[in-house]
């Protein structure tokens, strides 16, 4: 990660959004707050790169994520980038949703 990211990411602005999604009790108030946040689009955006990242660790082939997400393959190639070799957002999530099975 680059420092000007880094210091990004760090900002007070960003901390407050943080803190803001820690403050959501539920599925229904994320939902309320993502919508008033984000457009539609960058719902959908978000929902297909998702979509994509447990499809990846389900070890489903590129085609098939595609075929099924509507996303390219260069995101579904970022997307698989960042579950490998990211910052662990990801794999934090999933592995706790494989916790709960």
């Amino acid at each position: 990660m680059s420092n000007k990211e880094r210091q990004k990411l760090e900002s007070q602005e960003f901390k407050d959004l943080y803190s803001a999604f820690l403050k959501l009790r539920n599925e229904s108030e994320v939902m309320k707050f993502m919508r008033d946040l984000m457009t539609m689009k960058e719902m959908e955006s978000l929902a297909s790169r998702w979509k994509a990242a447990r499809m990846l660790d389900k070890k489903i082939p590129y085609i098939e994520i595609e075929r099924l997400t509507g996303l390219s393959s260069a995101t579904i190639a970022r997307v698989s980038e960042y579950l490998k070799y990211g910052y662990d957002g990801y794999r934090l999530v999933l592995d706790r949703i494989k916790k709960r099975k």
